[in-house]
This record gives C-alpha cells, structure tokens and sequence, in this order.
C-alpha cells in the first residue's frame, strides 16, 4: 500500500529572517522610546527633559539611542505627534467626510465637534499626549510653530477651516484664524486640565459633558460679534 506523502509542518520555533527580526526589533525600540517620552514631555516640559534620561526610561543601554532613531529633539517630537496625531485625525477623517456628504447643512458647532471629540479619545490612563501637547503649545508661545505639526494639522483639520469660513462668512479671515486657533489649542488644554482632574480625584464630571459644554463654548467663540476697530475687519 502506498502511502501518501504529506508537507512537512513547520516548526513551531522557526526563527524570523534576520532583516525581519531586526525591523521588529527596532519598531519596538522607536515605540519604547515614543512612550518614554511621552511620558516625561508630558510631566516635567519637553526643554526641560534630556534625551539620554528618555533613553535611560526606555531601557535603553546606549546613550545615543534616541539620536539613532529620531535624529534630535525636533525629530522625537516630531514623530511623536505623528504618531497620536495620526490616530486623531482618522476619525476626524471619517466625520468631516460625513459633514461634506450628508444630506444637511452643517453647523458651526458640527466643525468644532469634529475636531475636539478625535481628540478626547486620548484621555486614557495610558495616554499623556494631551498633557504633553498642552506644555508643548505653552512652551511654544505661539500658533506659528504648532503647524504643521502641532495639532497634526492633516487634511481633516484642513478641510474643517474651509468648511467654517463658508459657515462664518462675516468674519474675516484673519479674525477666523486667530479665533481658530484659539479654539483649536483651547480643547487641548481643556483636555489635558481633565485628564489631570480626573487622576486626581475620583468624583470628575463625565467626559460627554464636558466635550458637549466644550463644543457649545468654543463654537460661540467663533462667531461672536467683531471687535469694532479691530484693523483686521477692513483688511480681512
């Protein structure tokens, strides 16, 4: 009787190819180091925060590990708001093609919405984006260098600014992106402020109402009445 030949299984400890083994190896370092950072950024400032101690907390022995993987500080930082921003902006995505498809007309307070509750999804234990954006936006002391990066400003955010000067023709552009950028930068802090109040004590007010209350706030900030003499409402 003959008998049937049959593929060998593969054995359970079959090793990875060496270059396979080295990229997992190194996303698994830059992501040690993303959390690291975060972390220390988010309590003790990003100036104020040596890039070996960021190694060190990552567990890494070599002192320029973080130079290896992210160039300098401006790089880290870089890559660290890509990467949470990055998370952000794919729901914003998903909501701002529903406001640009749906059947209604939509509001002011439906653009801010789409910016703010993306956001919120990184009040998490876990997660100190928030508070590391908000000292990173203090430290900055302006909106210039928080774009592009700095609220990972992608297409989503884009398309948002667009869609709210079409809803606030009577403000002038100059007044709407100041007052877009206050708006913007307000939710972060108003995260980061809850986040931090909710570690720290055990009755917070529910995350839903704050972004409702949020979302009601900034939007009526954005089409409040012009300042009369501001210069910016001739030349807007």
């Amino acid at each position: 009787m003959s008998q049937t030949a049959t593929e060998p299984r593969p054995r359970a400890n079959a090793r990875r190819p060496a270059g396979e083994r080295g990229n997992v190896r190194g996303e698994a370092t830059r992501q040690r180091i993303l959390d690291a950072a975060e972390r220390l950024f988010a309590e003790h400032g990003i100036s104020a925060v040596a890039l070996r101690d960021i190694g060190v907390a990552a567990g890494q022995r070599n002192h320029a590990a973080v130079q290896y993987h992210f160039g300098d500080r401006d790089g880290l930082v870089a890559a660290l708001m890509e990467s949470r921003g990055a998370q952000s902006e794919s729901i914003r995505t998903d909501m701002v093609a529903e406001l640009m498809l749906g059947g209604e007309v939509p509001t002011v307070a439906d653009v801010v919405a789409a910016f703010v509750r993306p956001l919120a999804i990184h009040v998490r234990p876990d997660n100190h984006y928030l508070a590391f954006l908000s000292l990173y936006i203090t430290e900055e002391g302006g909106y210039e260098g928080l774009a592009p990066q700095g609220l990972h400003t992608g297409a989503a955010v884009v398309s948002l600014r667009a869609l709210l000067a079409k809803l606030l023709p009577e403000v002038p552009a100059a007044v709407l992106d100041e007052r877009w950028w206050v708006a913007l930068t307000s939710a972060v802090h108003a995260l980061a402020r809850y986040q931090s109040a909710q570690q720290k004590r055990a009755q917070a007010a529910k995350l839903d109402v704050l972004l409702d209350d949020l979302v009601v706030f900034l939007s009526a900030g954005l089409g409040a009445p012009l300042v009369p003499g501001d210069p910016r409402v001739a030349t807007g």
